[in-house]
């Protein structure tokens, strides 16, 4: 009897290791336990579609502050537009208290440098050669604090990611911490007081990758003219970001649309690589558009 009861704990010590680190089920939320080198205590969730490409793209939607990966999940549209698609979604959960990511410290705002930005591009990197995905095809998103994450993927993986689309974020480097503090609040970026020119936040994008001369992912910026936690200056000062690193000239947009894509709603073009869409009267954050992600990203065209 004893011998049984040793024999069925040890089964089942076993089948908790199998576990975790089983293959994702289609269709549903999963969770990856080992993928390589995970630089923080980040959680890594993936959703493989029951109806999966044969060489699929690859989006990474980063929840906001006070979410997770499993609220991302429910209340974005990525799981349902990957069905049609075929694309792999992947949903990081945040490790810091009170759910925010490290869009603050130097490790995080270096290329290759550790931090919350690198255990994410790792995910992506694993998801990639796991399953033969189109490394071409590599997209991220997200939303408040995931947007931050998404503005700063952008900046310091250019090598893995080919588009990005920002809800409501503040520019990449913003919200650098002077003493380097992880997952700091910055006062002063939040409330729309950290402005420079464009010239100015190109380097500091820049100087996240050092020497890299390759291509940059193409940029989608959205926020609300009534923001009242990350105003809306930020929505500039992001512009002037991007437009200065491809070479745009922020104060010379190739066009602006009022009433687009929807009433209430300015797009602005600079050039192919970067666009911005002001949303009147909305707060924090504007809501997905999943369908226009799509489109963005390449998948609906």
């Amino acid at each position: 009897m004893r011998l049984l009861t040793l024999l069925t704990t040890c089964l089942s010590v076993a089948a908790a290791a199998t576990l975790g680190k089983r293959a994702p089920t289609p269709g549903q939320l999963s969770q990856v336990t080992s993928f390589g080198n995970a630089t923080t205590a980040a959680g890594f969730y993936i959703y493989v579609p029951k109806n999966l490409a044969a060489s699929p793209g690859v989006i990474v939607a980063v929840h906001y502050c006070t979410g997770s990966a499993q609220a991302y999940y429910n209340g974005s549209p990525y799981a349902a537009l990957a069905e049609q698609y075929g694309f792999i979604v992947i949903y990081p959960s945040s490790p810091h208290s009170g759910t925010c990511w490290d869009v603050s410290s130097k490790a995080t705002l270096t290329h290759n440098g550790g931090g919350d930005s690198n255990t994410i591009a790792n995910m992506a990197t694993w998801t990639v050669s796991q399953y033969n995905a189109d490394a071409s095809k590599v997209f991220v998103t997200g939303s408040s604090s995931g947007a931050m994450m998404t503005n700063v993927l952008a900046a310091t993986y250019p090598d893995i990611f080919k588009a990005a689309i920002v809800y409501s974020g503040v520019p990449a480097g913003c919200f650098v911490s002077a003493s380097g503090a992880v997952d700091a609040w910055n006062s002063t970026c939040a409330q729309g007081n950290s402005i420079a020119t464009p010239e100015a936040w190109t380097d500091v994008v820049k100087n996240m990758y050092l020497n890299y001369t390759g291509a940059r992912p193409k940029m989608q910026i959205y926020h609300g003219s009534a923001d009242t936690i990350l105003l809306p200056q930020n929505y500039q000062e992001t512009m002037k970001q991007w437009s200065g690193v491809f070479g745009y000239n922020y104060s010379q947009p190739q066009s602006t649309t009022l009433n687009n894509p929807q009433s209430g709603y300015t797009k602005t073009v600079y050039g192919e690589s970067v666009q911005g869409i002001y949303a009147e009267n909305v707060g924090h954050t504007v809501p997905i558009r999943g369908t226009d992600d799509m489109e963005f990203f390449g998948f609906a065209s």
